[in-house]
């Protein structure tokens, strides 16, 4: 929850270095970039010890999740992630805590990413038909309006 709205869509991902956070999701909890500004506020009471600082790249890029939960925040968070079972357990001070993923939103994010890769790649082809279409000289371009030499020659009785 992030200002009384739930961010049910965040991958957990232990392989990346970064913990991000994208621009659409700025926008669905009533912020923009201006709003943002570095702090040394600590989270306190969510892991053991005293506090702990989390720090958030924001990502302008279309994706299904609203973040990215990397190494770092789950080093912070002494968080154990199993992919499998789409569960992740952490300590607090006073007990263990489990947090459980839904299969279908994991499912439904995947394939929107899918979808969102494919179009990006057409997009990236697009533009580079267009590209090497601006090198070719315009005479080339230009639809012949002359006949074949073979039709011209089976024409003829």
């Amino acid at each position: 929850m992030i200002r009384n709205v739930c961010l049910g869509k965040v991958l957990i991902d232990g392989d990346s270095g970064l913990n991000i956070l994208f621009a659409n999701t700025l926008k669905e909890i009533g912020l923009c970039a201006m709003d943002l500004n570095p702090t040394q506020t600590p989270f306190f009471s969510i892991v053991l010890g005293d506090q702990a600082d989390i720090h958030f790249i924001v990502a302008d890029f279309d994706t299904a999740y609203h973040g990215i939960l990397g190494r770092p925040a789950l080093a912070k968070f002494m968080a154990v992630p199993h992919y499998v079972y789409i569960i992740m357990k952490m300590p607090t001070p006073n007990r263990v805590i489990t947090i459980l993923g839904n299969v279908q939103i994991a499912y439904d994010c995947e394939r929107e990413n899918l979808q969102i890769a494919t179009t990006l790649d057409l997009s990236v082809r697009m533009e580079e038909v267009l590209t090497t279409s601006k090198k070719v000289a315009p005479e080339e371009l230009e639809i012949s309006t002359k006949k074949p030499v073979m039709e011209a020659i089976k024409a003829k009785p």
